[in-house]
């Protein structure tokens, strides 16, 4: 039974707006090879600065290059639409973990930021 409702909430949130908006989006940046390794190069450099900062450090050459990457895709219609739509789904697939997590009292301190 939790099997079932789990698939029905898989089969909604496909169905729901965000993912809709997120997946149109996808495909119109994999339309534009530019603009996807931009986003990929750009996904490389926020991985590499949170690595930094867990480690206590600061990488100041990436994050300049994560802010100039950030401007230049900002200024991409395709891929502003992209990251905001992705932003939107993250976050309603946050909220969901979180009051799933809440149903079973299971602390979720370790992800917020």
């Amino acid at each position: 039974m939790v099997y079932d409702k789990a698939n029905e909430l898989a089969a909604d949130i496909k169905a729901s707006e965000e993912y809709k908006r997120f997946k149109l989006a996808k495909e119109r940046i994999e339309e534009g090879s530019t603009t996807e390794s931009l986003l990929k190069e750009y996904r490389k450099l926020q991985l590499r600065a949170q690595a930094a900062m867990v480690a206590g450090e600061e990488d100041a050459e990436c994050l300049e290059k994560l802010q100039k990457l950030g401007e230049i895709l900002q200024m991409d219609k395709a891929a502003s639409e992209y990251l905001i739509s992705e932003f939107m789904l993250s976050r309603m697939l946050g909220d969901i973990y979180k009051i799933l997590a809440d149903a079973v009292d299971v602390d979720l301190g370790m992800l917020e930021s």
